[in-house]
């Protein structure tokens, strides 16, 4: 078992109190009210605390005011790949995803930022079930879901949660998050997730061999560890993103399998964390 300073930040950190939106059914979206407390929350945390800028964010805004000064993480080639794991609906905002999604529960399920596009009646016929079902439910067809492949700059092969990211031997690597939106359709000519996330080790690295290349040019900025966990307190993990700005589309039946096994021991889509608007603990992003 690891026993880094990270991963015991990670225990820790992972644990914050969300008491304002434990109150309301998963099935009824929370008030306006319930995530502009967290927010101040989040803002009355990090005062003049050091924290450095976080994610997810705004791809189309530049705007940020956070002067902690970190070099972006390495190309991702010369990385090595984690871990592998998506949310439903995008957390980030921009490009072919803005169209908001609602506040959801509060705890990160039902929110975040869908296809902004349009979809066939063919692509959103229903399935018979709902594809990596879990207690905050599935994907159905016409959902959207952001897909991290997280690299670390240390000697890691890939493996399940941000833990497959860290090392005894090393307390402090470098991590980037290569980023994807895609719209789950129910078209068996879509893409394959399994071809997707399709992984090995390319001149000595874990890599993943299917990224999308045409999905326009990467947003890189500098942030932090996204999910809905860090509502309220600040992530301490940086990490270099390049966000691509347009979605593609993936037959949800792949999603579904891919669900059933994997060496990330991913079975559902994880929460969202609110967008970052607080310019503070935004970095300056030039274009």
């Amino acid at each position: 078992m690891k026993t880094t300073l990270l991963a015991a930040l990670i225990t820790v950190s992972l644990a914050p109190i969300h008491a304002s939106a434990t109150e309301h059914s998963s099935d009824t979206p929370v008030s306006d009210e319930v995530i502009i407390h967290e927010r101040d929350a989040l803002a009355a945390h990090t005062k003049d605390q050091g924290f450095g800028p976080q994610s997810p964010r705004d791809i189309d805004s530049n705007t940020g005011s956070n002067s902690t000064i970190s070099s972006p993480a390495p190309a991702s080639s010369a990385m090595n790949l984690c871990n592998i794991h998506f949310h439903k609906n995008a957390e980030h905002k921009g490009g072919e995803f803005t169209k908001y999604a609602g506040n959801g529960d509060g705890l990160g399920y039902q929110s975040g930022y869908k296809f902004s596009g349009q979809l066939t009646a063919k692509e959103l016929t229903p399935l018979n079930e709902q594809m990596c079902p879990s207690k905050h439910g599935g994907l159905s067809a016409g959902d959207t879901i952001e897909v991290h492949y997280v690299y670390s700059s240390i000697q890691v092969a890939p493996g399940p949660t941000l833990g497959a990211c860290l090392s005894d031997k090393i307390n402090n690597p470098q991590l980037r998050v290569e980023t994807q939106v895609y719209v789950v359709v129910n078209d068996k000519n879509a893409l394959d997730f399994a071809e997707l996330t399709k992984h090995g080790v390319k001149n000595g690295k874990h890599q993943a061999f299917n990224i999308p290349s045409n999905t326009g040019t990467p947003i890189q900025y500098e942030g932090s560890t996204t999910g809905p966990d860090f509502d309220e307190v600040a992530s301490p993990f940086l990490a270099t993103w390049s966000v691509r700005p347009k979605v593609a589309k993936v037959n949800i039946e792949t999603v579904g399998k891919w669900c059933q096994g994997n060496v990330f021991n991913e079975d559902h889509a994880h929460g969202v964390r609110n967008l970052i608007k607080n310019p503070d603990l935004l970095s300056q992003m030039t274009k």
